[in-house]
């Protein structure tokens, strides 16, 4: 067997098609068809079911998939881990954001990162916590941004900032200092399951005192701040909002902002790589521009 065979399985794997795959890997299908099925007489497992339309794997061929993207990954460290020692700064970076940080933080720094360093391909995703560690365990990710601490023993963390929580009452214009007992959770927003911004939510309104109660008859659960915030003025509703997305309000949003009396609730945000990650350089470079970036911003001075 060879590691080209490998790349050949992976291709047919994703785009369940064997004449596209050899596209895709500039050679003919008959050399695809011929090499893939060398290794499945080497292995002496049927990779893929080729009566299938589209092509489907196995189950054996599932979890050699599983275990090819591995192997290809850790060669792809090998090249990176040599780039790395030659000093050189170029080569894929795929970093993957929690969607309530991604549109308030990425715009911040990307471009300047992205210009510092031309060589660079950075290719940027969305994905919940639980996702970004998945594609991290599968190597389909480098880096992840992610409200911190994960306690996960596989990831290595690097927090970054902390935010407060803001409270949002688009039906008062009341004192704009509470306490968190203050917090009236009537008509109550919140993100849909599955975010991590969420679940610390329900924790501050835990420690309120008061019970959640649902927004009026409706079942709702926003997949992003945009959302939240929007059927949350629109229904005369409350929610608890992180600070970078605050600065993005307009003035006229702003005037339902309520803020907490010290120490306010928040949350932490931080980098996660796994733990075999090699690109040092570049995570020390991200996490330095980044920091500074939002230095920047809790000055007050307009990070564009």
């Amino acid at each position: 067997m060879n590691i080209q065979q490998f790349y050949y399985v992976l291709a047919v794997a994703e785009y369940r098609h064997f004449e596209t795959a050899a596209d895709k890997c500039f050679i003919s299908q008959s050399t695809l068809s011929t090499m893939i099925s060398r290794l499945e007489d080497e292995l002496g497992i049927i990779i893929f079911n080729r009566k299938k339309k589209p092509v489907e794997l196995t189950r054996e061929g599932a979890k050699l998939v599983d275990q090819l993207k591995i192997i290809t990954s850790e060669i792809a460290h090998l090249e990176e881990m040599a780039m790395e020692m030659r000093g050189e700064m170029k080569g894929k970076v795929n970093i993957s954001c929690i969607p309530t940080v991604a549109p308030y933080l990425l715009p911040k720094f990307l471009y300047d990162f992205a210009a510092a360093y031309p060589e660079l391909e950075l290719e940027i995703r969305e994905h919940t916590t639980d996702e970004i560690i998945r594609l991290l365990e599968l190597r389909e990710v480098d880096i992840g941004i992610v409200s911190t601490p994960i306690g996960h023993a596989e990831m290595v963390e690097y927090p970054l900032y902390k935010e407060d929580f803001v409270y949002f009452d688009s039906s008062s214009n009341g004192s704009p200092i509470i306490s968190i007992s203050e917090v009236n959770l009537e008509n109550f927003w919140l993100l849909e399951e599955g975010h991590c911004m969420s679940d610390q939510i329900m924790d501050i309104c835990n420690t309120s005192g008061h019970e959640i109660n649902a927004a009026l008859n409706i079942s709702f659960k926003a997949g992003s701040i945009g959302s939240l915030l929007h059927f949350a003025r629109s229904y005369s509703g409350r929610t608890l909002l992180p600070q970078l997305a605050v600065l993005e309000m307009s003035d006229e949003e702003k005037r339902f902002l309520r803020y907490f009396e010290t120490p306010a609730p928040n949350r932490e945000i931080g980098i996660i790589v796994h733990q075999h990650f090699v690109k040092r350089k570049v995570l020390e470079l991200l996490i330095k521009i980044i920091k500074a970036k939002v230095k920047l911003i809790e000055k007050g001075i307009a990070v564009l």
